[in-house]
């Protein structure tokens, strides 16, 4: 086989300068554009990770203020509910308190209605039981309502100390009540036991007073001696009442 050394040659030359034209005007300035498309690519990345970082950082950050909102929120809610419930507590309170007030009021007003109620009960017993009483003593026979009652009002008379009776008899008439005009042989007998207790005569005036039922008193501004069924029933409702208001 016969090789054409300057062919060769020659071809190969071409091939290197077609070799350096390629490189020169065509793979460095693809290269060049390359490598530029790559470090904006890189770039873009860069980028694209540095708004991806801020944006999970604005996410996380997004996140975190939820978070002490919701916190916030059920602080508030916590302090809401707590507020309630105080405020709760104390309405019951006042309530409970209001309640115990109006009862203790109402039991109070009970326990004084009740005694007034027994209170008036009783006076009206008392008084029922004087006005029966009065009655009673009214039937007696008109002799009975003054002869039984003659020596006890000089008794009492005479149990009086001296200056009380030196006052009523001091020589004026003596007014004795009666529950009836005395005849003629009461009166002297009035008249008698009446000068021996006050122990020198006396001088009598007979007024009628009805209310005494049966008896005889001396009413005057030095000394009231009273003998007769009205004193009695008097002292009876005294005692009476006396009795009830201890009770």
């Amino acid at each position: 086989m016969h090789i054409d050394w300057w062919t060769l040659a020659l071809q190969t030359i071409n091939v290197l300068v077609l070799v350096w034209i390629l490189q020169r005007f065509l793979l460095k300035p693809v290269a060049a554009i390359i490598e530029a498309r790559q470090a904006a690519a890189a770039k873009l990345l860069k980028d694209a990770e540095g708004v991806k970082a801020a944006a999970e950082a604005e996410r996380l950050k997004a996140s975190e203020e939820a978070a002490r909102t919701a916190a916030g929120r059920d602080e508030v809610l916590k302090a809401a509910a707590a507020q309630g419930e105080t405020a709760r507590a104390a309405m019951l309170s006042d309530a409970r308190s209001e309640a115990d007030k109006i009862r203790t009021a109402a039991n109070a007003e009970i326990e004084r209605s009740r005694k007034e109620n027994a209170v008036a009960d009783e006076a009206h017993a008392r008084a029922l039981a004087v006005e029966i009483a009065r009655r009673l003593f009214s039937r007696l026979p008109d002799d009975a309502k003054v002869s039984g009652f003659i020596d006890g009002l000089a008794d009492a008379v005479a149990a009086l100390p001296e200056e009380s009776r030196s006052g009523v008899a001091n020589g004026a008439p003596l007014a004795l009540k009666a529950p009836r005009p005395l005849t003629v042989a009461e009166e002297e007998t009035c008249r008698a036991r009446l000068s021996a207790a006050f122990g020198h005569p006396v001088d009598i005036t007979v007024v009628s007073d009805p209310e005494l039922i049966a008896g005889l008193e001396i009413d005057t501004r030095h000394a009231l001696v009273r003998n007769s069924f009205r004193a009695d029933l008097d002292r009876i409702a005294e005692e009476l009442g006396r009795g009830a208001a201890t009770s």
